[in-house]
């Protein structure tokens, strides 16, 4: 569920496919597009009717009218089905132990028991994590109410945090037990260049169609699915530009309508500013671009690192401070700008949109290796001959 969560699924998928491993992987989505992709033989996919997390935090159903309760039960039954057909060696759940509203439940208890009668071909559960979940006390109260503690003890035989811990230490922020602190395996953060080695040539065809002056600088505005981009898409789209700059605002699939039209509104007084709704592969546009604004997500995080593009990022602080911690933990590494989503405004872009481009990033190391990493772990594993991998997204 979410464009990012989905992109960091997909490369997932996708190096494992096009690896030596010789596998046959399944994803699991709850997004629609997930099988539109470009993914290697090998791979394919299942789309569960989607689900949409409101403004506080819960589930609703994305597009059906039914209940919660009857969308979680058809979610469930399928992946459940998907699992006992398939039988995988591995079984990678993406984020939250238990899925949404525990619709992993039944699953992971068949896993379990599944492995009690045929030890000889365990099905090993692997849990993946970005580097950052919330605050230590929201984590905690959030933890303990879904009971995910005892579900990682007794499901899951390996915690992949996607991040470096010298950056953010997941193990020691959060003060994990012991049992638990052991499955954790920090690879380090997702490489999103090698993103390039699967784009469609459509796609690529639809950015030779921007005309993008190649004597002009490329400044990327991004907000993520759009959904909530709307206040850092207009303060982009009436920040002045420097010369010779053009601006291009990714508003997203999910932009409101009407945000959207005040935006082309804006493009069609600026010469400087082109607007483009959605790219099924931004990174493009990263690689192009000089400097990039954008919201906090992980996987926009990890763009900009990959990529080493000067960067400003105005995090989400609701309805948790995810982003808000990773960007500020990059910010005391020197990696990007911060700035706080209360004091955004075109006068303060325009502030920094004029500022010397630096290259902060290059005298900070960090771990950009989660997926060779990622299949060194996989490599450990006493089951290598002939594999088969669902990945729960």
């Amino acid at each position: 569920m979410g464009l990012g969560h989905k992109r960091r699924n997909l490369l997932i998928a996708q190096t494992l496919g096009a690896s030596k491993l010789n596998a046959d992987i399944l994803l699991i989505s709850g997004m629609r597009d997930a099988s539109d992709l470009p993914t290697p033989d090998g791979v394919d996919s299942i789309t569960l009717p989607a689900l949409h997390k409101r403004a506080d935090g819960q589930y609703e159903a994305r597009r059906m009218g039914m209940d919660l309760e009857d969308i979680i039960r058809l979610r469930s039954q399928i992946i459940l089905t998907t699992i006992q057909n398939f039988h995988p060696d591995v079984f990678i759940v993406d984020n939250v132990p238990r899925g949404a509203v525990r619709e992993l439940d039944a699953t992971l208890e068949y896993v379990r028991l599944s492995n009690r009668q045929e030890p000889s071909h365990p099905i090993r559960c692997i849990l993946g994590l970005r580097d950052v979940l919330d605050t230590p006390a929201k984590v905690k109260k959030d933890w303990q109410r879904d009971d995910n503690i005892e579900a990682i003890r007794r499901y899951y035989d390996t915690i992949w945090v996607y991040g470096d811990p010298n950056i953010y230490d997941l193990r020691q922020e959060y003060r994990l037990p012991f049992d638990i602190s052991t499955k954790l395996r920090p690879l380090g953060y997702l490489d999103q260049r090698a993103r390039l080695n699967y784009v469609n040539p459509a796609v690529q065809a639809t950015l030779e169609r921007l005309a993008l002056p190649a004597d002009n600088d490329i400044v990327l505005c991004v907000v993520g699915g759009g959904q909530d981009g709307a206040a850092l898409a207009t303060a982009f789209a009436r920040a002045t530009l420097p010369a010779n700059t053009t601006g291009i605002l990714l508003t997203g699939p999910f932009m409101p309508t009407n945000i959207q039209q005040y935006l082309y509104g804006q493009a069609e007084q600026n010469p400087q500013l082109r607007i483009v709704d959605y790219i099924e592969e931004p990174t493009l546009l990263i690689e192009r671009a000089s400097r990039v604004i954008s919201m906090g997500g992980y996987n926009t995080t990890c763009e900009i690192l990959s990529f080493q593009k000067p960067a400003l990022i105005i995090p989400r602080v609701t309805p948790r401070l995810e982003q808000w911690i990773r960007a500020k933990h990059l910010e005391q590494q020197g990696l990007v700008d911060v700035l706080h989503p209360k004091t955004l405004s075109a006068q303060a872009l325009n502030h920094w949109l004029h500022q010397p481009i630096t290259k902060s990033q290059k005298n900070t190391s960090i771990n950009l290796n989660g997926l060779d990493n990622l299949l060194i772990e996989l490599q450990k594993q006493p089951m290598m001959a002939q594999m088969s991998w669902p990945h729960v997204s």
